[in-house]
């Protein structure tokens, strides 16, 4: 029998779990082709929530387009204007033959080529030297949603994940007023932009100096509640034959802070080890191998810290607000009141905290926190 608990990849269908108020706001802003932005720490079910859009609009709507770019892997603009041609025109065109001519009629003159594997049912788009010499050919890529959607008849919903990566490219910036330019003339697409640094995506469109500042609608992801996930995980042992109380549900995700992937995995560490009626003492087993298997990992972060800023860490921890006091400074060793604020910077940019309304800091995993406070200090 197979784990009913997704984490890790993409959760859809049935292991999708609340965000129903998400759901309905993105669908509604993508048949109106509002553009929009999604920003929340790393591994809270950004691209399961587009995943879970997409699907139900492919149900429900048939005059509108879902494409998913993922740049993960585009350290270039070249690589970009590759990978998001290549999802436009396979998402636009289901057959081989199909996709293989919008290439020649939309961008003929980059001298495209297209690979076909009957192996994996997949096909690769490449262009020769007129495409990396000719930098004027770009716009045309830029311009391809609008242009199949002017054709087609159909609105263009764009959405591209690891969408902050676009700063490592050469010229960040002037790529930014670019992609910029043309999208606000298109008139029959959106684009849902969002990705896994949080404190980059804020810079790019919180930031008032910033090409895509008001571009769209921000929508911030709030963790799913206690009540959700007790539901849930209570529903996915029933459904497998198994059963755990309210009571330890409402424990796994007091324990994973309702983080959504981890509050997943802790789920499925209980069910493996559970015969027939999960306990108490089996979800604390689960955490403690968890915990485990992450120390490495921790103690490898740890290493690339100076001393102040583990300090900073484990202040956060253990819940300090004012970090400026007196008290505060001298507890945990800090330095000066303005050494505070490079603390932070450097915390945010290496991705191990939040700041959250109201300039509340947090740890960004919860299982590191554990750590933090109950191994790392004891050591």
């Amino acid at each position: 029998m197979g784990t009913p608990f997704i984490y890790g990849r993409i959760a859809d269908s049935s292991n999708f779990t609340n965000r129903k108020k998400e759901v309905e706001l993105l669908k509604r802003n993508f048949s109106s082709l509002v553009n929009t932005i999604i920003i929340s720490p790393r591994r809270w079910g950004k691209t399961s929530l587009v995943n879970r859009v997409a699907q139900r609009l492919a149900e429900e709507d048939k005059s509108i387009l879902i494409c998913q770019v993922d740049i993960f892997n585009c350290r270039t603009e070249e690589q970009f204007y590759l990978a998001y041609a290549t999802a436009i025109l396979k998402v636009s065109h289901s057959a081989w033959d199909d996709f293989a001519a919008s290439v020649r009629k939309y961008l003929g003159r980059l001298l495209p080529s297209v690979t076909f594997s009957d192996m994996a049912q997949t096909c690769e788009l490449s262009f020769g030297l007129d495409f990396k010499d000719n930098k004027m050919t770009f716009d045309e890529i830029l311009d391809l949603p609008q242009a199949i959607s002017r054709d087609s008849g159909k609105k263009i919903a764009v959405c591209i994940d690891e969408f902050q990566n676009i700063n490592e490219y050469d010229d960040p910036l002037a790529f930014q007023r670019k992609l910029r330019s043309h999208w606000q003339k298109h008139t029959d697409v959106c684009y849902c932009l969002y990705g896994s640094k949080r404190h980059m995506l804020l810079d790019i469109f919180h930031n008032y100096n910033m090409p895509f500042y008001k571009f769209g609608d921000i929508l911030f992801l709030e963790k799913i509640p206690k009540e959700d996930w007790i539901e849930f995980i209570r529903k996915k042992f029933s459904e497998t034959g198994k059963e755990i109380s309210g009571e330890l549900c409402g424990m796994i995700a007091d324990r994973m802070k309702n983080h959504p992937y981890y509050t997943q995995q802790l789920s499925q560490q209980v069910w493996f080890r559970t015969g027939k009626i999960a306990s108490a003492e089996v979800v604390d087993e689960a955490f403690s191998d968890i915990t485990g298997q992450l120390s490495l990992l921790f103690a490898n972060i740890i290493d690339t810290l100076t001393p102040r800023q583990i300090n900073f860490l484990l202040a956060v921890a253990d819940g300090v607000t004012n970090f400026s006091s007196k008290e505060v400074l001298i507890k945990y060793q800090l330095g000066t009141s303005a050494n505070i604020k490079n603390l932070k910077k450097a915390a945010t940019e290496k991705d191990l905290v939040d700041i959250l309304p109201g300039n509340r800091i947090e740890l960004q995993d919860p299982v590191f926190e554990y750590w933090l406070k109950y191994i790392y200090r004891t050591r």
